[in-house]
């Protein structure tokens, strides 16, 4: 086993991507070494990023890979000759020399081959230059005159297995054993002969190679600096994995503002601060209120101690506050109202209108959501839908598009709007996904569920659909929202039934719901069978049959249940499919012989009646227990009674009668869709 060492050098990555490119680079290669015959079961791998490198590490690869048999399927042998030579070709072999294979669809062509095992390096020098060159950054671009496309200029390439340089080239950047350390505090390039040299000489060179690593040391300097001044980080994880992104050498440093600002509301300063500068805002724990102070993160440790750098970061934060300032002022000269006539002027959708057009929908939805809403006063209701987007075409949310619903309960208070309609406007736009708060107040999730419903029923009803890749209107999200607004609030709502929604749209919800629930951890074979229910609507009755069906299941009775229910099924089958007819009709009770049959079929009456009642009402547990009942029965007919006896008449009977245990089973769930 040797040590493995990839390292390409570039320019600055974006800090969205870095985590992507890890993990693409890790597969890419994992791949392509399995390919290869190169990976061991115990293989260990890293792969971790900065700004400016990208780097790939296992302690483990084996120095040579074992002779292999391989075998590759080819095209049909009628398909185009094209096809066919590209697949010679492929595999570097004639026609002569392929086999031809009958299978159920055709006769293929496989290609059967004997592979020698080759030096690791060797294997390498061959796979690196295509995974760099064939990379698939989301953005790239030529940078030089040859072919690669790669997501900013890449400088140079570190390639060493145990501590030897593997040779390649890609675009005319040959690897080798060096890399450059932090561009100003580097001092120069580094040569490198092993991975703990690699670690040691790049953290001597102000780098710290590892992502995370980064990560926590800023969130932990910057906590630790304002508890020094009595002061706490406002929580932001993203914020700080961005930052971890944009330094190798991370230093915090504190800065201040002018404490005049601190009258704009808090979502302005902390938005400033976080989406544009990249900095950290400030609260005194005592009042819970920002204080006019702010960690950045230096990507340099200065002579100065960082005093240029704070005086400057305070400057442009003072511009950009004074902007603030200036649009806040600015828009609360106008009223919310007066401002709809400007809705009219923009497009929302060539298809749709504009976006008046979306508020007028929207108004006329709320009028049917608020009647589910328990709560929800209907005057307010009415009022929140007509405002809730007027905060667009403010200045602020101009500048902070981040800002909009939040502006405009906050101009709705300084026009002496009900404080539940501008909450309502604050937050109809929640939840925006699984991790966001979903809003309780009525009013709210009476507005709320009228925008996400607008969108969808809208877009659906233009054909303009998610497909596999795209979603540009978030309708997934905005189908989550949904979800989530009436489960979460427990909101008896039919949405075919009550809000007449296509059954396309219904169907494309009822995926999002089994994808929740599935990531929430619920049996997938459970919620299949309850979405196999023809006609349910009701997303809050639905997910208790679900909860009811999962500790039905989990149970003796159940679990025994459902083997007898899958015992019949088959059997009945098989029998089906051996006689060419159906046995669904009712069994004849004058055709029974003996008691066990008399007593299934009884206990079949008894359960789907009462079952019945019970899920009128859903009580769904206890229609459950009423079906449990037929385990003893079901299990006595099976011990005891013959189906395929001589009589045609009496199996014919009796093969009805199996069929009847579906009855009361598929009136709670389609139980043929449960696994064990």
């Amino acid at each position: 086993m040797a040590e493995f060492l990839l390292e390409l050098l570039s320019e600055e990555i974006p800090a969205g991507l870095q985590p992507w490119a890890e993990d693409n680079l890790a597969a890419r290669l994992r791949t392509a070494l399995t390919e290869n015959g190169l990976v061991s079961t115990d293989l260990s791998i890293q792969c971790h990023s900065t700004p400016r490198r990208l780097w790939f590490y296992t302690p483990n690869l084996p120095l040579d890979a074992a002779d292999r048999h391989e075998e590759r399927r080819g095209p049909s042998i009628d398909a185009p000759q094209a096809a066919i030579e590209g697949f010679l070709k492929s595999v570097g072999l004639s026609r002569d020399q392929v086999e031809e294979r009958k299978e159920k669809k055709g006769t293929f062509l496989y290609a059967a081959r004997d592979i020698k095992g080759r030096h690791a390096a060797e294997i390498l020098a061959h796979i690196l230059p295509k995974i760099i060159a064939d990379f698939g950054w989301p953005k790239s671009m030529h940078w030089t005159s040859g072919p690669l496309r790669w997501i900013r200029p890449l400088r140079s390439i570190l390639c060493l297995l145990d501590g030897k340089v593997v040779s390649f080239e890609v675009d005319g950047i040959a690897s080798g054993n060096r890399t450059s350390g932090h561009r100003v505090l580097g001092q120069g390039q580094i040569t490198i002969t092993s991975f703990e040299d690699y670690f040691e000489k790049l953290t001597a060179a102000h780098v710290v190679p590892v992502r995370l690593d980064r990560a926590a040391s800023i969130l932990s300097q910057a906590m630790e600096m304002a508890a020094e001044e009595g002061l706490e980080l406002v929580e932001d994880r993203k914020l700080v994995e961005e930052v971890a992104g944009l330094v190798e050498w991370p230093v915090p440093l504190f800065g201040n503002f002018d404490q005049a600002f601190l009258d704009l509301p808090k979502e302005v300063l902390i938005s400033e601060m976080r989406n544009h500068q990249k900095y950290f805002a400030l609260t005194n724990p005592l009042t819970g209120k920002l204080a006019a102070r702010f960690i950045f993160v230096s990507n340099l440790v200065a002579d100065d101690g960082g005093t240029a750098s704070i005086k400057g970061n305070e400057r442009v934060l003072s511009a950009r506050l004074s902007d603030a300032r200036f649009f806040w002022d600015q828009d609360r000269k106008t009223r919310l109202k007066d401002r709809l006539p400007a809705l009219g002027d923009i497009v929302f959708h060539e298809k749709l209108g504009s976006l008046a057009d979306r508020v007028k929908r929207i108004e006329k939805l709320t009028k049917k959501t608020v009647r589910f809403v328990p709560g929800a006063n209907r005057r307010k209701a009415a009022r929140a839908a007509r405002l809730c987007k007027a905060d667009l075409v403010t200045g602020m949310v101009g500048e902070f598009p981040e800002l909009q619903g939040i502006m405009g309960s906050y101009y709705a208070a300084a026009d002496g709007e009900d404080e539940a309609v501008s909450l309502a406007i604050r937050e109809h736009y929640a939840p925006r996904g699984p991790s966001d708060r979903c809003p309780n107040e009525p009013l709210s999730v009476t507005i709320a569920l009228a925008d996400k419903l607008d969108l969808l029923i809208s877009m659906f009803a233009i054909g303009d659909k998610p497909t596999s890749s795209k979603d540009p209107f978030a309708l997934r999200r905005a189908a989550l929202g949904v979800i989530r607004l009436i489960t979460e609030n427990g909101l008896r709502i039919g949405l075919v039934r009550d809000l007449k929604i296509s059954a396309d749209l219904m169907a494309f919800i009822a995926e999002r719901l089994k994808v929740q629930q599935r990531d929430q951890g619920a049996r997938h074979d459970l919620v299949e069978a309850v979405f196999a229910l023809s006609g349910e609507d009701d997303l809050v009755r639905l997910l208790a049959r679900v909860s009811a069906l999962e500790a039905f299941v989990a149970s003796k009775d159940g679990d025994d249940l459902l083997t007898g229910y899958k015992r019949a099924v088959n059997i009945i089958q098989i029998e089906e499919k051996r006689d060419g007819t159906r046995y669904d009709g009712p069994p004849d009770p004058k055709l029974f012989e003996r008691t066990e049959e008399r007593h299934l079929y009884a206990a079949l009456e008894a359960a789907l009646h009462n079952s019945a009642g019970h899920l009128a009402a859903e009580r769904f547990e206890a229609a459950m227990a009423e079906i449990a009942a037929l385990r003893r029965p079901i299990d006595d007919f099976f011990d005891h009674v013959t189906v395929n006896t001589e009589d045609a008449d009496l199996r014919a009977n009796r093969l009805k009668l199996l069929n009847q245990i579906r009855s009361p089973l598929e009136a709670v769930a389609d139980f043929s869709k449960i696994e064990g």
